[in-house]
């Protein structure tokens, strides 16, 4: 065991050099944030961890969440260490053409997802090892985390659904350094109180001296025998530790050395642990986890044959009931698929596949944000995660989604109660500002369906879209049904309802403002006024070639309506897709603070019903 203990010194050692390396040579960067954590890396990867280099994604690995992603060296250190990283790539940190990124992102093959904006690494945690459970995996997710993102509120979400999940394969480390960016955190090195916290919380708490490698092995062996609850490791350490200079002093956050500082940084470092700098033997720690002959299973459903709806054409239906219809159907065809939903079940219509497939569904509560990155824990561990809130909601979480996107997680999100059609509620639950939000993500799709048909197909094409984030706005509001059952929609496409060569104007539309916009047309063809309608459910990416083409024959006049606000939505979308065009483009949309009221007195008021479309034809023709 000494030699064991002396060989994972000489690791956290070797780890200590490689961050100063980097960030001298990369000439920004963390490296005291990394000089707190080298000892708690290192004793994780070579002995508290199970897990098979040379085979990253077994399934039975235990897995590691940076959270605190501002000490990425640390982790590309102790890569390197691992021999799957060279000397020569550690040095291209933060370089434009490196992987090695200033924060983790997927472009370094061994991180497990994005992290830098903190808080959110215990949440993905969660789903991981909710996964593991699932699965009846043994691996186990251990999340480093900074003192100082304990503030987040995102932590405790995760610490609360932890523990009601009982996690006991969840190992949370606490780098207690007690320096924050510019000032001290709020406990400094009070840890017992951190301790106390996480029990409160449900938690194993274990408090150990983050730099005493010995002791550091057995916490870990101690939290690998705790049953039924998680564990969390709080790890006294000082920033800065193994310089003199800078240990424990405020200022230096953020700060690499200089190339005439970084040798006397290393000859501190060497004299400051003469027995780590000294070995040089190796060791064989013989972690690697059981195989496991099921494999490590895949998140893909493709060619889903769902059963058909049973909607006729003419009735009334929620998009929102057409989604959780749709979710349930998917289940027996696809069972990867997951449903995470924030308490709003019966709202969103989760609760169909809740009842069907309970093992399946996860109650997150009124904790959107943990929600989110749980997801993404559990898509990154290849379940397929739909998740589902009111659309408002999303906002709250709006970082997690952004993170998200940044991982590349295939994350399934369900926006229900969308604009002022959902009335009385008022505009604190009226999402207007999702459309915007969902389609400034890269690689997002935007899709906005107007009945129970295309609603229905829309789930199963996002369930089958695994390069980035989608969302589908949902409708409080009964719709009627246009679509007949049979009838298909793709990602990227539309539907023309209605065109002629006679066109004064092309409507396009999308859910609720679809269903005036027919209104719209019907009373127009009465006074002989003959106008197109495009049905735009999908918003990113949208179908420019029909747009143009319909667009270009209506007399190069299109009006956009929708129940949001104009600043990001569907009018933007067309207006940047057909710009230089030559097509005049009115765009009609929320445009003030909205008030409670019913869903009609509301459209109305917006100008965003059958009349105000009327009224914009009329203007725009003249």
């Amino acid at each position: 065991m000494q030699n064991l203990q002396h060989f994972i010194e000489r690791k956290a050692y070797n780890i200590r050099v490689s961050s100063l390396q980097m960030t001298t040579m990369a000439g920004s960067g963390h490296p005291t944030s990394c000089l707190s954590a080298a000892d708690i890396v290192a004793t994780l990867f070579f002995y508290g961890m199970h897990f098979d280099p040379d085979h990253f994604d077994n399934p039975n690995n235990d897995r590691f969440i940076l959270s605190k992603g501002h000490a990425a060296p640390v982790l590309y250190a102790a890569w390197k260490e691992l021999g799957k990283v060279t000397e020569q790539e550690l040095m291209t940190y933060r370089d434009i053409h490196s992987n090695l990124e200033g924060h983790p992102t997927l472009r370094f093959p061994y991180a497990e997802v994005a992290t830098g904006s903190l808080g959110m690494g215990l949440s993905i945690g969660a789903g991981m090892a909710l996964v593991a459970k699932m699965d009846k995996r043994s691996a186990r997710t251990y999340v480093l985390m900074g003192d100082s993102e304990l503030t987040e509120g995102s932590i405790w979400e995760a610490a609360e659904i932890a523990a009601q999940y009982k996690l006991d394969n969840l190992i949370g480390i606490v780098d207690c350094n007690r320096l924050g960016q510019s000032t001290q955190t709020m406990h400094e090195w009070h840890t017992q109180r951190y301790a106390d916290k996480f029990e409160a919380f449900g938690w194993k708490a274990i408090v150990v001296d983050g730099h005493d490698v010995h002791h550091l092995m057995g916490a870990f062996d101690k939290a690998r025998e705790v049953e039924d609850r998680p564990v969390m490791i709080i790890a006294k350490t000082i920033k800065g530790y193994g310089l003199k200079d800078v240990e424990n002093k405020q200022g230096f956050h953020g700060k690499a050395f200089s190339k005439e500082q970084l040798n006397t940084e290393l000859a501190e470092l060497e004299k400051r642990f003469p027995q780590a700098a000294a070995y040089n033997a190796s060791f064989e720690t013989g972690l690697r986890p059981p195989q496991d002959d099921r494999g490590p299973g895949g998140k893909e459903c493709s060619d889903i044959q769902m059963v058909e709806p049973h909607y006729k054409v003419g009735e009334s239906i929620a998009t929102r009931k057409a989604y959780g219809d749709a979710l349930a159907a998917l289940g027996p065809r696809c069972k990867t698929i997951v449903s995470l939903d924030a308490e709003v079940k019966n709202s969103t219509y989760a609760e169909i596949f809740a009842e069907k497939y309970p093992e399946r569904f996860f109650q997150c509560y009124i904790a959107e944000q943990n929600m989110v990155s749980m997801g993404v824990g559990m898509e990154r561990r290849g379940k397929i995660p739909f998740i589902s809130t009111f659309g408002a909601f999303f906002s709250r979480a709006h970082d997690q989604v952004r993170m998200a996107a940044i991982g590349n997680a295939a994350l399934r999100l369900v926006g229900s109660h969308a604009g002022v059609s959902i009335g009385q509620d008022g505009p604190s639950q009226m999402a207007l500002e999702d459309i915007a939000i969902m389609r400034a993500l890269p690689g997002s799709i935007v899709l906005y369906p107007s009945d129970g048909v295309s609603t229905y197909r829309l789930v199963s094409q996002m369930a089958q879209y695994n390069d980035g984030i989608t969302y589908l706005r949902t409708t409080r509001m009964d719709t009627p049904v246009r679509y007949a059952l049979h009838e298909e929609f793709s990602i990227g496409g539309c539907k023309v309802l209605v065109e002629s060569e006679k066109d004064q104007v092309c409507i396009v539309a999308a859910g609720v403002t679809l269903v005036e916009a027919m209104k719209a047309y019907e009373q127009l063809s009465k006074e002989g006024i003959s106008i197109a309608v495009i049905d735009l459910y999908s918003i990113k990416p949208l179908d420019h070639d029909t747009l143009l083409r319909v667009g270009t024959q209506a007399k190069k006049r299109i009006i956009t309506v929708e129940d949001h606000y104009r600043e990001g939505g569907l009018g933007e979308a067309v207006l940047y897709a057909l710009r230089n065009t030559g097509i005049t483009i009115q765009c009609l949309a929320v445009t003030q603070l909205p008030r409670s009221g019913k869903p009609e007195e509301l459209l109305a008021i917006m100008g965003i019903d059958a009349a105000g479309i009327i009224r914009a034809v009329k203007a725009i023709k003249q």
